[in-house]
């Protein structure tokens, strides 16, 4: 079996698309570039003929498992003797959007194991991972045991992936952001899935985003990625469901990674954002029904709103911040004061009905020090954007619109001139969207 065989196979000749292929040629490919003997070059061509040929829902599956079992995978039971379901929740990434922040804890306080496996900032999307580390101490990078015991003891735990947790993941997406091939729906489905399986889950709930802020930029090519995200883990065993989402404009009032933080303990202490709460109870229902916990969405919808007017939900996210090594009493005292002192205002230029592009927001927030222009560079937790009025208000010449931080004055400049790009005012009240567009089962 040779490697330009199979690339051969999958990118077509002439007119003639490319092959589906089998099993043992996607193990051989997969398996060949982890161990090194198939080098960088032949599996770039892979993914670009994948980019363009395409995977069938087999295909995708295949590829997913052999990605899953090129490293560990973490077995809670085996490690804790803990039963599940475990559940967890993946989203496709935005601006503003903290929701895995409080809804896991509103969804562990419920009796759900939650173990969550998390990412840091891609392109202009927010990381979880960023933001729990904006938190003095919080530790992320947990071995399979700390993993295990901390779910156990707060019912839920935030990881980063470790360097066994699906290296073939790791190769490959190195190379799919350095060679045009990141917006595959196959190879998007195969990166996510071998993780969240990897980490125990036995059901998903996703959030596919689509807008301006999202990768998926239109409604039908978020549900391509929608359905072969459900399809594709329901294949490999997965209770799974998935939510296409708005991500025109950002979520709640706050971006940034210590400002995410402290917008999730407003959630939690039942001051959370309008969209933000739609959003986390719609994705927590679900989970609720996966866990057992809930007979169905209305009645997890319910039982989520009282565990957060209970105060349950906000003692569960504050155990889980001792337990991951922070001080949740000094967490509570920053709240409200904690700011980089690099700070700048955005005041309305015209009267008008404002609209905010996520998009530009994401990027400027990046040169705020929210985010890596590079993969070395890093974040910096205080810095961000705090909207004092939002997509759709009514604004008057001169008002305050935005509070602006950077991490230094060159980069509180830069980011304040890419926010004023991000702005606009319109003469027509914008249309109202809805947030949650449909469901994929």
């Amino acid at each position: 079996m040779r490697a330009a065989d199979i690339i051969i196979k999958k990118r077509g000749t002439g007119n003639q698309k490319g092959q589906e292929l089998s099993q043992e040629e996607i193990e051989f490919l997969v398996n060949g570039y982890v161990d090194g003997s198939i080098p960088d070059y032949q599996m770039s061509a892979f993914l670009m003929a994948v980019y363009f040929s395409g995977m069938t829902f087999g295909e995708t599956g295949i590829l997913t498992g052999c990605m899953l079992r090129s490293g560990d995978t973490i077995d809670l039971e085996k490690l804790k003797g803990l039963k599940g379901p475990f559940v967890d929740k993946h989203s496709t990434g935005g601006v503003g959007d903290k929701i895995s922040l409080p809804l896991a804890p509103i969804v562990a306080s419920l009796g759900v194991k939650i173990p969550m496996m998390s990412g840091r900032g891609l392109g202009h999307t927010g990381g979880t991972l960023d933001k729990l580390e904006s938190i003095e101490d919080y530790n992320v990078n947990l071995n399979e045991e700390q993993f295990a015991s901390i779910i156990e003891k707060t019912g839920f735990a935030m990881m980063g992936q470790t360097e066994k947790i699906v290296p073939a993941d790791k190769k490959m997406y190195a190379l799919r952001d350095v060679t045009g091939t990141v917006e595959s729906v196959p190879l998007i489905t195969a990166s996510i899935l071998s993780k969240k399986v990897a980490e125990g889950s036995d059901a998903l709930v996703f959030d596919v985003k689509c807008g301006k802020g999202a990768f998926m930029k239109s409604e039908s090519d978020a549900g391509q990625l929608a359905s072969f995200l459900v399809k594709t883990a329901q294949a490999m065993g997965k209770s799974s469901c998935a939510l296409l989402t708005r991500m025109d404009s950002p979520l709640g009032f706050k971006v940034g990674n210590y400002l995410e933080i402290e917008e999730t303990l407003e959630c939690l202490q039942g001051k959370g954002p309008a969209d933000v709460m739609e959003l986390t109870y719609a994705l927590a229902s679900r989970m609720a029904v996966f866990g057992g916990m809930a007979k169905d969405t209305e009645d997890g919808i319910a039982k989520c709103k009282e565990a957060v007017k209970s105060g349950k939900a906000l003692s569960k996210f504050l155990e889980n911040v001792k337990a991951q090594g922070g001080n949740p009493d000094k967490l509570l005292g920053e709240q409200g004061k904690r700011r980089s002192k690099f700070k700048s205002e955005l005041f309305a230029k015209q009267d008008g009905f404002l609209t905010v592009d996520a998009y530009k927001t994401g990027i400027a927030c990046i040169n705020l020090g929210v985010g890596r222009n590079k993969s070395s560079d890093k974040v910096d937790a205080d810095s961000g954007i705090i909207f004092c009025r939002r997509q759709g208000d009514f604004v008057k010449k001169g008002e305050k619109l935005l509070e602006v931080y950077g991490k230094s004055p060159d980069a509180l400049e830069s980011g304040k001139q890419q926010l004023e790009a991000a702005l606009d005012f319109c003469e027509e009240k914008p249309e109202e969207k809805k947030l949650v567009l449909k469901e994929i089962k």
